[in-house]
């Protein structure tokens, strides 16, 4: 019985350190290509703001989402970036996080033409791969928190997507215990879909490139998504519920 628990110990202190070595060497590979300056970020054509719900679970503002809103804004005005892909899930009528972040960005003075929605970035791995196989991408800047970026970054580059990052310059680095313990080990696992398990999106579908030379076009996956797809022309509302 001693043995055992001598091996347990053992495996769970082995895994730990495998999850620090991951954490640091993910952060250590990534850390330089995340700004927080327009002025230093660099100009690209296309950014991508990965989603999350504009609220917390007890219902109050999200403040993670209003930031990821603001700094998109903010890059779109100062003419770093032309067009925004605005990637989240879409589960339901009563979820979704793509037509949360387009109504935001219409406030904050993001013309209609400039953003393009993506209903099926159900979570960091398909929103970087899809912008890749799907949206035509090669470079993009990618807006979401500092502790997010380095484990976006890293996919984006294992998907051969060339990426930097770029977080709210106001925002606050720290983040709650709960939100930093869950993206340590959602480092690990970022790891183990590379390299171990191949993991590929929930949901890729045909090619539909972003034309960078003409306004964009929004791509709709319908409220509650069925793997139906809708091509919308850029002029046409879209039937939000």
């Amino acid at each position: 019985m001693i043995g055992l628990v001598k091996i347990l110990i053992s495996l769970v202190g082995t895994a730990a350190l495998a999850a620090l070595a991951i954490n640091t060497w993910m952060i250590g590979i990534t850390r330089g290509a995340v700004y927080d300056t327009t002025q230093r970020v660099p100009v690209a054509d296309v950014a991508l703001v990965l989603g999350t719900s504009p609220y917390t679970h007890t219902g109050r503002p999200n403040l993670l989402f209003e930031n990821r809103i603001n700094a998109a804004a903010q890059l779109f005005h100062a003419g770093k970036v032309r067009y925004l892909l605005v990637s989240g899930a879409n589960p339901s009528r009563a979820y979704n996080e793509p037509q949360k972040m387009y109504q935001a960005l219409r406030k904050l003075g993001v013309p209609d033409a400039a953003i393009t929605l993506d209903f099926a970035g159900f979570r960091t791995l398909d929103s970087v791969v899809r912008a890749r196989a799907v949206f035509g991408l090669s470079h993009t800047t990618l807006i979401t928190q500092r502790y997010h970026e380095y484990r976006a970054l890293f996919l984006a580059e294992r998907s051969g997507l060339s990426a930097v990052g770029y977080t709210w310059p106001d925002e606050d680095r720290r983040q709650p215990l709960r939100t930093e313990a869950r993206e340590y080990l959602a480092r690990v696992k970022a790891v183990l879909d590379v390299f171990v398990l191949d993991t590929p999106p929930r949901f890729l579908g045909p090619s539909r490139p972003i034309d960078t030379r003409a306004p964009a076009v929004m791509d709709y996956y319908g409220p509650a998504w069925r793997g139906q797809v809708k091509r919308l022309p850029a002029a046409a509302s879209i039937p939000f519920s």
